[in-house]
């Protein structure tokens, strides 16, 4: 018990709790720090309980009891089997205290020791200088009195200058992303890039740094392109596992797919508010989709030439303006010498005109785009009646052809009934001959298509399984991720724990200890056996000589008995024989006796030594004290209530 008991303080000291160096087994134990440990342990297992107990124990017997029986209910609550009560802490035994701090160790997680929330204790506050200073921190309100250094938690008095700038909000900056380009030496979709782009990386890219118009947006602009670099991969990822998988297609059959359907559905959205385009014919995407751009180009370029023509434009209207004044006025204005005011004038006045003859132009041409689109609705409305009438012009066509050759055969209806009967009946006869050569054609090819369609629907299947199987592998893949990734993060704890243990303890003396606790259980185990088969050996050999012996006196009796009839002194013999046998079954079940009061003896000074280790005498004396101070403190209570 003495090296459980060393490992269990050592836990307990790793917890938080204030064990003193003289202390090395729960014997030595107080009623207050066992209430210590058991609060530090629940603090470190359950904050939210934890947090209202106090692990110091208050003088008053009512305080006492009210503390013991919490501690009671939490241990209970997080699962305690035992029997546990507020004696357990107050009137506390060995054994009981041993198993209920056993069990609140091990229900201590991995990390108790690098937690920092919770309280801890001297060997962390002395291994590490962090939690020293915070441990140091609490011992006073007001921390002036030892400087800016040893109170950087303090108010702003205590702090230095630069102290209180580092911990202001005078550095803060807001987060303002700006768009990045990076180098990438693979597309992530296609897996290659051109070499136009891998050319403009090399030589005409900028560094990051030189991309941005101000160097505090570096990191927000960092984290916004990855966190968006992220997503993307993260829903193409998403989206090739729910539906590229399913299109059986590769990745970059899968691209282009969606490339090819966007542009069909631009092209669709274009052709719609564009009627002069024609139709699309397969395979001519792009193609079209450029030639309708340039449509929409064409189709604008009159009305947007005034209003929306560049700068070159403007000044070649204007100098053609002027070529086309009399050249008296441009010899006048050359001679008058205008100041510069009155040029500026003349300017403003000019622009004035031109913006008003860009606001005219502007709204004849969304006058014009709105007609546009007027008479496109009504060009296809016309167009679709048209379509329509056409399809009611050729029904009717065909009507009239037929009622004309019809008209035509009436003045020989006769004859004309006799070649009708006989082209029905070859066309009858040839019908018939047809269908037999269809039918000699048909099975074969029934069966082809029946083989086709098995074939068809076994590949279905072994696709299907095989699809099923990429998924079951790929959610195997992220399941092994991720338990990759725990494991990952428990060797860093574990790490970190075995950093933060006190390197004064050896491994191998815990080793060797464990080693001598294992072959001294295993000879007392050889011991304990050997004994067992001592004991049954020997209780073999007495039930022997037990049925020996009753054999014999059987024999000897009646041997005895037959000559006791005819002589006086064989009767006396048997006589004697009887008594012996008597007195020796007697002593055998005194021997019995003495042997079973002997065991009894044994188990009762087994229960006085248990009753002894549970300090049952100490504990009643405690109980008589706290029972007599609660008496004192009932009457000082009443004493107080009958003042007031």
């Amino acid at each position: 018990m003495e090296e459980v008991d060393k490992i269990l303080i050592h836990s307990l000291r790793l917890s938080g709790t204030d064990i003193p160096d003289e202390v090395q087994s729960v014997r030595e134990f107080t009623t207050e720090l066992i209430v210590e440990s058991v609060v530090r342990c629940l603090r470190v297992i359950t904050p939210s309980v934890g947090a209202g107990l106090s692990h110091i124990l208050p003088p008053g017997m009512s305080a006492r009891f009210r503390i013991g029986m919490s501690l009671a209910q939490a241990c209970q609550d997080l699962g305690y089997q035992g029997e546990v009560g507020y004696q357990t802490f107050l009137y506390s035994s060995e054994p009981e205290i041993r198993r209920l701090l056993l069990f609140l160790v091990e229900k201590l997680p991995r990390d108790a020791s690098n937690d920092a929330d919770q309280p801890v204790g001297r060997e962390d506050a002395e291994q590490n200088p962090t939690r020293r200073q915070v441990v140091r921190l609490p011992q006073s309100h007001c921390c002036c009195h030892q400087g800016a250094a040893g109170c950087p938690l303090g108010a702003p008095s205590c702090r230095t200058p630069r102290l209180q700038l580092l911990q202001g909000s005078c550095l803060l900056r807001r987060f303002q992303a700006q768009p990045l380009i990076l180098p990438q030496e693979t597309d992530p979709f296609l897996r290659k890039v051109s070499q136009e782009r891998k050319e403009f990386f090399d030589k005409f890219l900028p560094p990051v740094s030189g991309q941005l118009p101000r160097p505090t947006s570096l990191v927000p602009s960092l984290l916004e392109l990855n966190m968006a670099e992220l997503s993307a991969a993260q829903e193409w990822e998403t989206e090739w596992k729910s539906q590229g998988l399913g299109s059986r297609m590769t990745p970059e059959e899968y691209h282009n797919w969606k490339q090819q359907r966007l542009r069909r559905r631009l092209l669709d959205q274009l052709r719609q508010v564009s009627p002069s385009a024609g139709p699309t014919l397969p395979g001519t995407t792009s193609r079209d989709l450029i030639q309708l751009l340039g449509t929409f180009g064409a189709s604008q370029e009159p009305a947007g030439a005034l209003a929306k023509g560049s700068r070159f434009t403007h000044t070649q209207r204007l100098a053609y303006k002027q070529e086309a004044e009399p050249v008296l006025q441009v010899q006048t204005l050359q001679v008058s010498r205008t100041s510069e005011q009155d040029l500026r004038e003349q300017q403003a006045a000019e622009l004035e005109a031109l913006e008003g003859e860009l606001r005219h132009v502007m709204g004849q041409i969304a006058e014009l785009e709105g007609h546009m689109s007027t008479l496109g609705l009504t060009l296809t409305q016309v167009e679709g009646e048209v379509r329509q009438r056409q399809l009611v012009v050729t029904e009717q066509e065909q009507a009239l052809r037929v009622k004309g050759q019809t008209v035509e055969l009436l003045p020989d209806a006769e004859n004309n009934m006799a070649k009708l009967q006989v082209v029905v009946e070859s066309s009858a006869q040839r019908i018939i001959q047809l269908a037999a050569q269809w039918e000699k054609h048909r099975v074969p090819l029934i069966q082809e298509f029946r083989d086709l369609k098995a074939l068809h629907d076994s590949k279905e299947l072994e696709s299907s399984r095989r699809l099923s199987e990429i998924r079951e592998l790929h959610e195997r893949i992220r399941s092994a991720a991720e338990e990759a990734k725990q494991k990952d993060n428990l060797h860093k704890q574990l790490l970190v724990e075995l950093e933060s243990l006190p390197r004064d303890v050896s491994r191998s003396a815990y080793t060797q200890r464990i080693l001598e606790i294992v072959s001294n259980i295993r000879k007392q185990k050889e011991e304990i056996t050997k004994i067992l088969s001592d004991t049954k050996e020997l209780q073999k050999e007495i039930n022997t000589l037990t049925g020996k012996l009753d054999r014999t006196f059987a024999v000897t009796d009646e041997l005895v008995f037959k000559d006791a009839k005819r002589d006086e002194a064989v009767r006396k013999a048997y006589k004697y024989l009887a008594a012996l046998h008597e007195n020796c079954s007697q002593l055998i079940q005194t021997i019995e006796d003495t042997g079973t009061i002997l065991r009894e003896t044994r188990d009762l000074e087994e229960q006085i030594e248990s009753e002894t280790s549970k300090k049952t005498l100490s504990n009643l004396e405690r109980i008589l004290s706290d029972y007599r101070a609660m008496k004192q403190e009932n009457a000082a209570l009443l004493s107080h209530t009958q003042e007031t």
